[in-house]
């Protein structure tokens, strides 16, 4: 009940959130806007997510997932109405990246940190399971919504997503049941990481790791269209997601032969390898297709081991705080990254940003082998 109540809420929110890059062209085509300007409105929400973590995640550890998660689905609802409305992007910067922002806050380190505390043998697999809806929620809603925006419009489809969203958050909210054992108030987060040296290796590598990742949700319609390449940019996004499943489940299965933080290590340098393929695509939707694959598989890999690799280094007491704590370098990540590879792009073109994510997935991977050898 808690894996499927987790997948529910990764499934929503997610899909919601990664559907950005099918607004990114007719919000910058009405609001007059510069790649930069209009990516920084991906980007603040997935700061916001990320930076509030630990805070929803401190919630949870207190009252419980439950109400956490329905303080979630009122926000997503609220924040992608307004943003229906809106009459310049920079209001939309606010109702959508707080909205959006608190929403999937609320749902994705609570639940992951839930479901890491329901299971012990199992925890890779049952982890695996709960966050293979965010590759879910990319295949399907992403598709759905690239067709509701041809049809009616970037504002009907962001009224869609809220009915659709406010609905799937309260179904998922019956089955986030508490982690047996949790009443017990958790050590400080500043306690459990105090003196670690792992957790910031963790942390400067989930930076570099989500600023590469990030280029992907944001430009890739973009550029499909400036390039010409024949096939959808959405079908792209649905195969990573499609993907990332496969990385989910697949390499959460070898995990207990290979080592979590070794398997943990070859997602990263897949995901930042990956890219050398969309250098090499051009115009080639096959080859193009063969990077959705390829990165996907590695970012569910990164994305189903790295609560595992927390909880290793860590234990689970406490799991949300820590967990939300590590999570803000991928804010930061996806706060700096999106504009910083648009400026590129507008200056330089697409394959310097692409150069620039190959360059970060490496820096990330590299600083993970600073890891003590003793947790590998």
């Amino acid at each position: 009940m808690v894996v499927f109540s987790a997948f529910l809420a990764m499934f929503t929110v997610f899909g919601v959130a990664y559907s950005f890059g099918e607004f990114f062209g007719p919000m910058a085509d009405e609001f007059g806007t510069s790649r930069s300007e209009t990516a920084l409105f991906f980007a603040i929400t997935t700061f916001a997510y990320f930076a509030i973590g630990p805070f929803t995640g401190r919630l949870a550890d207190r009252i419980g997932p439950r109400p956490v998660m329905i303080l979630g689905a009122a926000s997503m609802v609220i924040g992608l109405l307004l943003t229906a409305e809106v009459s310049s992007i920079q209001l939309g910067y606010l109702t959508y990246g707080l909205g959006v922002g608190i929403g999937v806050a609320c749902c994705f380190v609570p639940m992951v940190a839930t479901v890491g505390g329901w299971f012990v043998e199992k925890r890779t697999l049952a982890l695996g399971l709960a966050v293979a809806g965010i590759g879910a929620g990319t295949l399907v809603l992403v598709p759905i919504i690239e067709r509701v925006i041809d049809a009616q419009g970037w504002r009907d489809a962001y009224r869609v997503l809220a009915i659709t969203s406010g609905v799937l958050l309260l179904i998922a909210a019956v089955g986030a049941h508490r982690t047996p054992g949790s009443v017990a108030v958790p050590r400080p987060i500043r306690e459990v990481i105090r003196g670690r040296r792992d957790f910031w290796v963790l942390y400067a590598s989930s930076f570099f790791m989500s600023a590469s990742l990030f280029t992907v949700f944001v430009f890739m319609a973009d550029y499909i269209d400036v390039t010409g390449a024949t096939g959808s940019a959405a079908l792209l996004l649905g195969i990573i997601g499609m993907a990332s499943i496969v990385g989910r489940l697949a390499l959460g299965a070898f995990a207990g032969k290979v080592g979590i933080i070794a398997l943990f290590r070859w997602s990263c340098l897949g995901l930042g390898l990956s890219f050398l393929i969309w250098l090499a695509a051009g115009t080639n939707y096959p080859l193009l297709i063969a990077f959705a694959v390829v990165l996907g598989v590695a970012y569910g890999g990164i994305i189903a081991l790295s609560p595992a690799v927390l909880a290793q280094l860590f234990g689970t007491v406490g799991m949300g705080g820590v967990l939300g704590a590590l999570y803000t370098a991928n804010g930061l990540g996806g706060l700096i990254g999106p504009p910083v590879m648009g400026r590129i792009i507008d200056s330089s073109g697409h394959s310097a940003a692409q150069w620039t994510a190959v360059a970060s997935g490496l820096i990330g991977t590299a600083l993970l082998y600073r890891l003590k050898p003793q947790t590998g």
